[in-house]
């Protein structure tokens, strides 16, 4: 599926889930209803950016903006073939994120990022409804991750656990492309796990 119409799709189901106009969708997330609109037909591809209010405002993780659930009259898969997982470039920074995870439920989630050397994206929103825990482990190259007002610079090898709950950047300092792994998890605010 292209991956346009695939978070066209998924923006459309949560927010219809949620019984959200464009116009409560427009006002929670700071973005523009006839961009919300024009997503929403596969007419735009989205920076990451936009895709982070709108996964805000809909209480999920971006992740949850590239979950492809199937046919409805199907059992989702517990595999993920490598051909059929959801590949996404950012159109601002050019930074590549693959989902891993099969469709199949579960309360983790896995993504493959390749961030190009010297761009940075940040991540402004905090999501609503939702908390939300990410690691990042650096698989090649280096990145500058900022979490709030605490940086941390990641290496080959190296790993960060984060909550998602406050401004976080991206930047890759250098003149080679980094790759990490990113594992996260979310569930409804007020639940805690123990």
């Amino acid at each position: 599926m292209d991956i346009n119409l695939l978070i066209a799709r998924r923006v459309r189901e949560l927010r219809d889930g949620q019984s959200l106009s464009l116009d409560a969708l427009a006002t929670r997330s700071g973005v523009s209803r006839s961009n919300i609109s024009l997503i929403e037909r596969g007419e735009s591809s989205p920076t990451a950016a936009v895709l982070d209010k709108l996964a805000s405002a809909l209480g999920v993780a971006l992740a949850a903006l590239f979950e492809d659930k199937g046919a409805p009259d199907e059992a989702p898969s517990p595999v993920a073939r490598v051909a059929e997982q959801p590949v996404w470039t950012d159109p601002g920074s050019g930074y590549m994120r693959r989902s891993l995870s099969p469709a199949a439920p579960s309360p983790l989630q896995l993504v493959d990022v390749v961030f190009p050397a010297g761009q940075r994206v940040a991540y402004d929103s905090v999501p609503h409804n939702a908390d939300i825990h990410q690691q990042v482990w650096m698989i090649e190259g280096a990145m500058e991750i900022s979490v709030g007002a605490r940086q941390w610079r990641l290496e080959a090898g190296d790993t960060l656990a984060m909550r998602l709950d406050r401004h976080i950047v991206y930047h890759n300092p250098t003149r080679k492309q980094a790759r990490y792994l990113v594992a996260l998890t979310s569930q409804p605010s007020g639940r805690r796990t123990s």
